[in-house]
């Protein structure tokens, strides 16, 4: 989640409607332009007993984000606490319950993206060693319940924390016990965005079936291989989902501004601190009848934080978020993007995507939905055949795509090959949960402490 330090105060007020779509306007960019951004989160572990650090404690995550400043990472202070760190490559901040982000600078191929991972990775490991902590990438936590979990000092969460089981029954978990892996990419034109919209958002659920870690609650199977992607189901339905308005006639800009118009609001930021507005609405504060700052109109800042509110299987800002993984390992970090920028950066790649999806029907794109979280490859696609068939022609079409662009290493290999961890997932035709389910089944004997050993970074 975005990290906010500094009141924007010399940002336009908002006046009329129309300003609403400068962000995503001003988001447009020549293909030359285009770049890759990856964030992924992972969970921060006590190697002696698997507990999950507290933000004060020593060797917590206070001292893990201060450790990693040696490698030139600048802090970032709200409410006097080290919350994140800024440098050339992004930034690495923290999910609520300490879960650890990296949040991945625009970069140009996905050569430089995997690098950047590994720079990012090694560092961690560097400073978990000396500080008894360890790393988990999977999509939920295992083992531990909300109440074991720490809250981290950020603003934002407090309120979000406080909002979240007024709208759903499993939004804590969505803070407390989740991780993700996401990918952000450009767009040339408002029509270029709407078609890398609807594909990437008819064909989230495969990401979600491909990427499916989380089969586990509380030390037990829980039925699903994706919980992770289920928690969403029963979040917060105001600001969630599939967005069918997405392939209506006329889709646009002002639509999705009209969306974000209906999401409710949490906060506005204001002189360094959170001020609470969950629940109330940005069109009252466009007419500067906003309860938490009543006769005060927002300011351009407030709506690029309100669109970082909002939590459907696509989001759309200043650029296109894909939000349907599960967290994982590092080399599943790396195909992602692989999938996605295979999928939507290549024109004939593009095409050939709206071809396969563009005759589903919105009931069959949310039973899609509906499905893959339980059942992962194994689910029924749209038109007959499994998810696991489906992912297939899907990853035929990405590989054309990425052989397309052309961008080689210094060793003159393209980036085709990230998609390979996804090549092997599709070709067992399980999603990679049934593996972890296989193995506690078997030789973990039941044990899931044996995750630690096996999966970590």
């Amino acid at each position: 989640m975005s990290t906010r330090t500094a009141s924007d105060s010399n940002d336009p007020i908002v006046e009329s409607r129309d300003q609403l779509a400068v962000p995503m306007i001003k988001g447009e960019k020549p293909k030359d332009r285009w770049r890759i951004g990856t964030e992924h989160e992972k969970f921060v572990y006590r190697t002696a007993d698997h507990r999950a650090p507290s933000y004060d404690e020593p060797g917590g995550i206070h001292d893990l984000l201060m450790a990693l400043t040696r490698f030139g990472w600048e802090p970032v202070i709200e409410g006097g606490k080290v919350i994140a760190l800024a440098g050339s490559d992004g930034t690495v901040s923290l999910e609520p319950a300490g879960q650890l982000e990296l949040s991945g600078a625009p970069l140009e191929n996905l050569h430089q993206t995997c690098a950047e991972t590994g720079r990012h990775l090694k560092q961690v490991k560097e400073v978990g060693a000396e500080l008894g902590l360890g790393f988990l990438g999977l999509g939920m936590w295992p083992d531990k319940t909300r109440a074991e979990l720490p809250i981290m000092p950020k603003g934002r969460y407090k309120i979000m924390l406080d909002h979240m089981p007024r709208v759903g029954s499993m939004g804590l978990d969505m803070m407390l016990r989740t991780c993700t892996v996401q990918t952000n990419l450009d767009y040339q034109s408002e029509a270029d965005m709407v078609q890398k919209f609807r594909v990437s958002l008819a064909l989230q659920p495969l990401a979600t079936a491909l990427f499916a870690s989380s089969p586990f609650t509380e030390g037990k199977p829980n039925g699903f291989m994706s919980y992770r992607s289920h928690i969403w189901t029963d979040t917060d339905p105001a600001r969630t989902g599939m967005l069918p308005f997405v392939f209506e006639d006329g889709f646009g800009y002002e639509r999705y501004v009209d969306y974000m118009l209906d999401v409710p609001m949490y906060f506005v930021f204001r002189d360094g601190k959170y001020i609470d507005a969950a629940g109330q609405s940005f069109r009252d504060f466009l007419k500067g009848e906003l309860p938490a700052l009543p006769g005060e109109k927002p300011r351009l800042s407030d709506w690029n934080d309100h669109l970082s509110t909002a939590f459907p299987e696509v989001r759309l800002k200043s650029f296109l978020e894909m939000r349907g993984a599960d967290g994982g390992p590092w080399n599943r970090i790396c195909a992602l993007p692989a999938l996605w920028v295979g999928l939507l950066y290549d024109q004939g790649a593009l095409d050939a995507a709206w071809d396969l999806v563009k005759g589903w029907s919105i009931e069959e794109q949310q039973t899609l939905r509906d499905a893959v979280p339980r059942d992962g490859l194994c689910a029924p696609a749209p038109g007959g055949g499994t998810v696991g068939e489906l992912a297939h022609r899907v990853l035929d079409i990405a590989a054309a795509g990425l052989a397309a662009r052309g961008e080689v290493n210094s060793m003159g290999d393209n980036e085709v090959g990230f998609l390979e961890p996804l090549r092997r997932i599709a070709k067992n035709g399980k999603s990679p949960a049934h593996d972890l389910l296989d193995r506690y089944e078997g030789p973990w004997g039941g044990d899931l402490s044996k995750i630690y050993d096996e999966l970590s970074f």
